[in-house]
This record gives C-alpha cells, sequence and structure tokens, in this order.
C-alpha cells in the first residue's frame, strides 16, 4: 500500500494509490471504510497506531481516481516532529574516517526543508559545493524508546526516497569553527574521533549540519511512502541516482555501515520517537567511470537539469535544479 501528499486548493491533503494507478483522496477512502475522514499523513500514522485494523479496512478502489501527471506533490509528511539522520553510514565512505566510531552518527533536519516530487531544489551557486544524498528514509509508526534491535522493524509505518541535499560550501563556510583548548580543558574523549597533529595538539572542530543540511529545498522526499509490509528487508534495496538520465551512482542499503535495525534501535537510546517522525539512513557511496565519487561528483551549483533517485519499489523520485541567488 502507498500513501502521499498533494497540494489541493493550498492545502496538503493525503491520498493513496489504487490498484488501477490512480490516486485518491486518503480521507474519502477512509470515510468510505467506516472509519471518518483522515485527511494528512500525520494523522493517518497516529490513527494506525491506535488501530491496528486501519490500514486493512481501507479500499482504495472505492472512490473515483485522480489522474497522478496531475498532482501537485507535497513531501509525504509535511509536517514531522523530528527528521533524523544518520551520517557516514556506508562501508565505502567509512573507508575515509580517522576512526569508525562504532555507533551510528546522527543529525538533524527540520521539516522546514522538506520538497515534493518534482519540486525544485534551489541552489545559490556561491555556495559551492552542494550534492544530492540518495537514501532510504523510514517513517516511525510507533513510539519508541529503548528499543532493541529485534524489535526496531516493528515500530516503521513504512519507507520512502530521500535526497539528503548537502552543501559542503554552507558547512565549512558558515557553520564550522576550529579552537584550540588550553591543556587543562582538553580532556582525552575530545580527540578520540581524530589523528592528533603531535602531543600538544589540543584543536577542536565544531561543525553543525545546520545551513548545509537544513536550508529550504535540502529534503526532496517522495513521492510515496510504501507500507512496511512491502518491503521486507530494507537491507536488501537498490538504490540508483542519475542526473538527466545519466547515472552517477548505484549501490545497495546491504553496504550499510549499520544496519536500519542497528540506526532505529540506537536512536531511541537518546531521543523519544514518535509516530510520524522520520529516520534517514544514510547516501550510497559507490560511483562510475564517469562520475568517479558518486554522489560527491554531482555539484548541484555547476550543474542543470533533474536529479532522480529510484529505490524499488519505493518508486522514483524527481527534482529540478534552480540556481538563484540567495537560494530558496
Amino acid at each position: 500500500m502507498k500513501f502521499g501528499t498533494r497540494y489541493a486548493d493550498g492545502e496538503e491533503t493525503a491520498i493513496i494509490l489504487g490498484s488501477d494507478g490512480l490516486a485518491r483522496d486518503l480521507a474519502d477512502v477512509t470515510e468510505s471504510a467506516g472509519k471518518g475522514r483522515i485527511g494528512s499523513m500525520l494523522e493517518l500514522v497516529q490513527a494506525a497506531d491506535r488501530d491496528s485494523e486501519l490500514l486493512i479496512a481501507l479500499d482504495a478502489d472505492a472512490v473515483p481516481g485522480l489522474d497522478i501527471e496531475r498532482i501537485d506533490w507535497a513531501p509525504p509528511v509535511p509536517n514531522p516532529s523530528m527528521i533524523l539522520n544518520v551520517s557516514f553510514n556506508n562501508k565505502e565512505l567509512m573507508k575515509t574516517a580517522h576512526r569508525d566510531p562504532g555507533v551510528p552518527n546522527y543529525f538533524l533536519k527540520p521539516p522546514s526543508c522538506l520538497q515534493g516530487h518534482e519540486k525544485p531544489i534551489v541552489v545559490d551557486p556561491d555556495w559551492g559545493a552542494v550534492i544530492p544524498e540518495p537514501e532510504v528514509c523510514a517513517v516511525i509508526g510507533r513510539r519508541a524508546k529503548h528499543i532493541s534491535e529485534d524489535e526496531a522493524l516493528d515500530h516503521v509505518f513504512g519507507y520512502l526516497i530521500h535526497n539528503d541535499v548537502t552543501s559542503h560550501g554552507l558547512k565549512f563556510q558558515k557553520d564550522s569553527i576550529a579552537v584550540t583548548y588550553d591543556a587543562d580543558m582538553a580532556r582525552p574523549e575530545f580527540y578520540q574521533w581524530r589523528n592528533l597533529h603531535g602531543d600538544n595538539d589540543t584543536d577542536a572542530y565544531f561543525v553543525y549540519h545546520t545551513r548545509s543540511k537544513g536550508t529550504d529545498t535540502f529534503g526532496p522526499m517522495g513521492p510515496w511512502i510504501a507500507t512496511a509490509d512491502e518491503i521486507p528487508d530494507p537491507n536488501d534495496l537498490h538504490v540508483t541516482g542519475t542526473l538527466n538520465g545519466e547515472e552517477f551512482t548505484r549501490d545497495h542499503t546491504g553496504n550499510y555501515r549499520f544496519a536500519v535495525q542497528r540506526c532505529i534501535s540506537e536512536a531511541s537510546r537518546y531521543f523519544t520517537l514518535r509516530p510520524g517522525d522520520l529516520l534517514s539512513f544514510g547516501t550510497t557511496g559507490k560511483g562510475n567511470e564517469k562520475f568517479p565519487r558518486g554522489h560527491k561528483s554531482v555539484l548541484i551549483g555547476e550543474r542543470q537539469g533533474t536529479i532522480a533517485i529510484e529505490i524499488e519499489p519505493l518508486g522514483r523520485l524527481e527534482n529540478p535544479i534552480r540556481h538563484q541567488k540567495g537560494g530558496a
């Protein structure tokens, strides 16, 4: 079963995909099933958490359909309380790390960065290196706190495609700072993650993934959420990224450094995951002859055209590149 969100008369309206390839407004389908009118994805995820029979009761074909080609796409979950992301979660990328941290690294993105299918990624060319990052993302379906890896997938409502657009230019120009600690302040745990340059190296580096990851339009997602029953193993998905139809990466979620279950379980030790929250598991890493560094070879601020990410059976997410002074 697949769900999404469209703009209708200026409002974000949840939709469901029928067996005929047409979409239906979710509220019409839930009303037809005797479940009242549920008009948003967040409401649906929360309602499905309370009512285990809700999704089973839905018959998308019971109401008239909408032509998908005419849909004005919104982010599938426009208003999550949290967008949690895993960085460097790829065996290929981890080869360059000074130290393997042994646990997933997390960062947050604001909901304001979310962008729908076919909507532009807006970049100021002065921002330097801006790259796409093709990722699998989970929609949390049940409250999760201190859960085990064995329990983790039971807390997932579904999965979708996420392009974790990242500006290394903004990150290192505006969101990073280096300091030198006095010797009495330089605690050993500050330095276990990097190589030191001599015994007196007390430099510390602070990098904040705020503008670099959370700028408006830097979170394209969708177009569909596939419910968890359609994805038996999220660690066995093929991911392809293209620029103007030309492949720049082809990878597999089996190359994650940390499996999806581990990422969810570890996150729940520190964050209370709530229904509707999003957790994205990290980018693909493999390139090819023309794009030897994969997604890192695609500099959005210097390219024109459309970025597409395909992950079966989740679908295909496409977003055109737009250059604009000052960004979105």
